[in-house]
């Protein structure tokens, strides 16, 4: 099982030690594309402030993480768990983890970063500024052609279930092939029975239900198991084969379902 995340915007500072570009998931397919956007961030940070600013959409106020992009080998690494902050990564709270939930995650869980493409969870980078929308002069293409294309090369078969919890323009920077991976949509069932779809809290939810496979140490290879896995831990999910979309329901006032579990659509 793979579940991909999108990164946060938001991350912790410091870490130790130094960033080594062959030791990071995928080094071989995703290695010259990493040289390339990395080059290109450098040469958009050093140069004019503003123009950098507005690439990278920073306000005045935190202007000053254009300096990360300036000191990626020097500045220190953390896991990319540990790195990324904000509100899924504040619901999956890494820390309040054991090893052994730990390492559940350094295995299956891969995180989609604008400068590094794919990570694994447990691998090391340092802090920086780069966004799925940003623009970055250097590359003379778009970023996402960048990431998509050196992604194509990424082989999935024999990667059991893939579970995608990606944003919209993450998702963009490595398309899965059309057979390949389920898309995973949060809703919420209101006090009238109705589900809606939620905006900014899906990402505690998101952030919840991978802590919850994290804890249980779940080893699941299809949507069915992960259905009964549900079922059994008294999450909601049901699956939509057709469009490949897994949904989860949750409750107000909770990231994750608190009511007994059902699943349809198998």
């Amino acid at each position: 099982m793979k579940i991909l995340l999108p990164p946060s915007e938001t991350k912790r500072s410091g870490g130790e030690g130094f960033l080594r570009p062959a030791e990071l998931r995928a080094h071989e397919q995703l290695h010259h594309a990493r040289g390339r956007v990395r080059a290109a961030l450098e040469e958009l940070s050093r140069g004019d402030e503003d123009i950098a600013a507005k690439a990278l959409k920073l306000g005045v106020k935190n202007r000053d993480e254009l300096q990360h992009n300036l000191r990626l080998d020097e500045s220190g690494v953390l896991p990319a768990m540990e790195r990324y902050t904000g509100v899924l990564y504040d619901a999956l709270d890494v820390p309040s983890l054991n090893a052994a939930e730990r390492a559940w995650l350094a295995e299956h869980v891969l995180v989609q970063s604008a400068l590094l493409g794919l990570v694994g969870a447990g691998d090391r980078i340092p802090a920086y500024r780069l966004s799925a929308g940003s623009r970055l002069p250097g590359l003379g293409v778009p970023l996402k052609r960048v990431w998509s294309e050196a992604h194509a090369n990424i082989e999935w078969a024999g990667a059991g279930l893939v579970l995608d919890l990606r944003s919209k323009d993450y998702a963009a920077l490595a398309p899965l092939p059309n057979d390949v991976g389920y898309a995973l949509h949060v809703v919420q069932r209101g006090d009238d029975g109705a589900v809606r779809a939620l905006n900014h809290f899906n990402k505690a939810a998101k952030g919840d239900l991978v802590r919850r496979l994290a804890r249980s140490a779940a080893r699941l290879d299809t949507p069915e198991q992960l259905l009964d896995w549900a079922q059994a831990t008294g999450l909601e999910l049901s699956l939509d084969e057709s469009s490949r979309v897994i949904t989860l329901v949750t409750e107000p006032g909770a990231p994750a379902a608190r009511s007994s579990a059902h699943s349809t659509a198998r």
